[in-house]
């Protein structure tokens, strides 16, 4: 078998029904489903080379060599290719992402996304975009969703083989954009992977989790039925539905920062002001500011007012994982 070298690129996700807690870790099986929006332009850049001449799997992440646990978790997920396609070799992956990583804006799912169809790529594998998503899952559960385009939702599913996602409406379906206000740009404490281990300690998990079903359902048809006020209103709940879990968790988890909390105040009021704009808040201090497109320019006017936003990233629905 020939070994090359392949490169991926996949966008950012930004959950608007939230992922939070598993029932299987291993697995990456989710609690319950989610939909998310893919971000153009906030992209993981990934490519792997595969090689008989290597003895062990390296990894540089934004030009930085990178060992201990994060190359296991890579080299784990490696596995899991090197099993599909039958070969055992080694690989060197070099990576690199163009927004802040580990500040709660889907650094390891578009990460996980791009080295899933770079490394299957690479090993001589041609997966569908479900096989793809199914193996994305394995690295990190949320960069199933960075796989399909658009608009995006990630079935729970019953076991490892249906939990999966999908695009239910393509990148150019709705005119919405994320305009993302970074107020701290440094990597949280907390991982992601830390905080699902911790979510079924919080006695108001269950209650999410029943309820997940119906918001789903609000979420998908606001944004079919292109219904600005319907989708604001779901979100920004099911997003401070999944902030409770986390700060009534043992040991607690608090994302949040003073001017998350000034965010999270002020974007309503912009709301009654005629301005189409909601907000939501993955795990991580920075505020996704959700508009459409004709509203943009206003809104990150009024955000870079606020004088703890560092800087204001933009993005528009964002396409499949792909190679280059």
């Amino acid at each position: 078998m020939p070994f090359e070298t392949a490169t991926a690129v996949s966008c950012a996700n930004i959950a608007l029904i939230k992922y939070w807690g598993n029932r299987d870790e291993k697995l990456r099986l989710p609690v319950n489903g989610s939909i998310s929006m893919n971000l153009d332009g906030l992209v993981a850049r990934t490519q792997v080379t595969f090689s008989q001449g290597f003895d062990h799997d390296s990894l540089i992440l934004n030009t930085q060599a990178v060992s201990g646990e994060p190359l296991k978790r890579v080299t784990r997920f490696l596995n899991l290719v090197r099993d599909l396609a039958g070969f055992k070799q080694y690989a060197n992956i070099i990576s690199e992402n163009n927004f802040p990583t580990d500040a709660g804006i889907a650094s390891s799912a578009a990460a996980f996304a791009a080295l899933s169809l770079a490394a299957t790529r690479a090993i001589g594998l041609d997966l569908s975009e479900k096989q793809l998503s199914l193996l994305a899952r394995r690295g990190s559960g949320s960069a199933c969703r960075s796989i399909p385009g658009g608009f995006v939702e990630w079935k729970a599913g019953l076991d490892e083989s249906d939990s999966y996602a999908f695009s239910f409406a393509p990148p150019d379906y709705w005119d919405l954009v994320d305009c993302i206000a970074v107020v701290e740009a440094n990597p949280k404490l907390i991982g992601s992977t830390e905080g699902h281990r911790l979510a079924n300690t919080s006695p108001l998990q269950v209650a999410r989790i029943q309820d997940t079903t119906r918001r789903l359902d609000l979420c998908r048809h606001a944004i079919l039925s292109r219904d600005f006020d319907a989708l604001a209103t779901i979100i920004e709940l099911d997003s401070n539905l999944m902030h409770s879990v986390m700060m009534t968790s043992t040991p607690p988890l608090f994302y949040w920062a003073p001017a998350t909390v000034e965010l999270m105040k002020a974007v309503p009021l912009l709301r009654k002001e005629g301005l189409p704009v909601c907000y939501t808040v993955d795990a991580g201090p920075n505020v996704h500011v959700l508009c459409t497109s004709d509203a943009a320019d206003l809104v990150i006017k009024r955000l870079n007012n606020f004088p703890k936003v560092n800087q204001v990233l933009y993005a528009k629905p964002g396409a499949p994982t792909r190679l280059v």
